[in-house]
């Protein structure tokens, strides 16, 4: 399965549209939030507040993004090559999130070094360890969604389906906007969100608090979701292939 991986990061990594939308974007969008003070509190902690949360908007739409050629590789005749092989359905899925979990890093990455070089945001080493943990493992649950996407859908869907479920999850989960300036009832809905969760846990580390049980038990919830999805999807993928 390591070759298999291997070929995958190669070729997500050589894609232009993840560069621009996955990397370029979100670091643009955090100079803009903080230069025009869009977000709360002083200067210091709206830059920290607003590094993590676009720090996690990138790293989930790079994980999204990682699904969204799976329809054309359908087209290609990729999927039913792999059926050919030994790998079995589950290592394929498997394989196709490790390589999430590869892509994502130059997103997260490129942020959180903006926040350190433009902004100043200053962390002892263990916070920026844990930061960093954090947001990358959290990306699995939105990787194996954006690949249920991919699996299931032609290839201009699910790239609509994927940037339309990153933007919707941005949003509802506080990543723009924090959500304590929502409605009451879109704020309790926000709680809820796998994005929430993810930011929260790295929100609190940033603030010098530990991770909320209570996120790390939702966003687990939601990566068995998505990770069964993502199964299904791939399967009924190779009966039509």
């Amino acid at each position: 399965m390591l070759g298999y991986v291997r070929l995958e990061v190669v070729r997500v990594l050589r894609d232009v549209t993840f560069v621009v939308f996955g990397i370029a974007m979100p670091v643009v969008m955090y100079l803009i939030f903080t230069t025009l003070a869009l977000a709360p509190g002083d200067r210091e902690k709206a830059a920290l507040f607003v590094m993590v949360s676009m720090a996690a908007y990138g790293g989930m739409g790079a994980a999204f993004n990682n699904g969204s050629g799976l329809a054309e590789d359908k087209a290609l005749g990729w999927l039913r090559q792999l059926r050919l092989t030994p790998l079995a359905p589950a290592a394929v899925v498997a394989g196709k999130a490790i390589t999430g979990m590869v892509v994502v890093v130059p997103a997260i990455a490129a942020i959180l070094l903006a926040g350190t070089f433009v902004n100043g945001v200053r962390l002892d080493a263990g916070q920026w360890i844990s930061i960093i943990a954090l947001l990358w493992a959290g990306t699995i649950p939105f990787t194996l969604f954006g690949l249920g996407n991919g699996y299931r859908l032609t290839g201009q869907a699910a790239g609509i389906a994927n940037f339309a479920s990153s933007m919707t999850l941005a949003v509802a989960g506080g990543l723009w906007i924090p959500s304590d300036v929502f409605p009451g009832w879109l704020k309790a809905v926000s709680e809820w969100t796998p994005t929430h969760s993810y930011a929260d846990l790295s929100w609190n580390v940033a603030y010098g608090e530990a991770p909320a049980p209570r996120s790390v038990l939702i966003l687990c919830g939601w990566l068995a979701v998505f990770g069964l999805y993502a199964l299904a999807s791939y399967r009924r993928a190779g009966r039509s292939a």
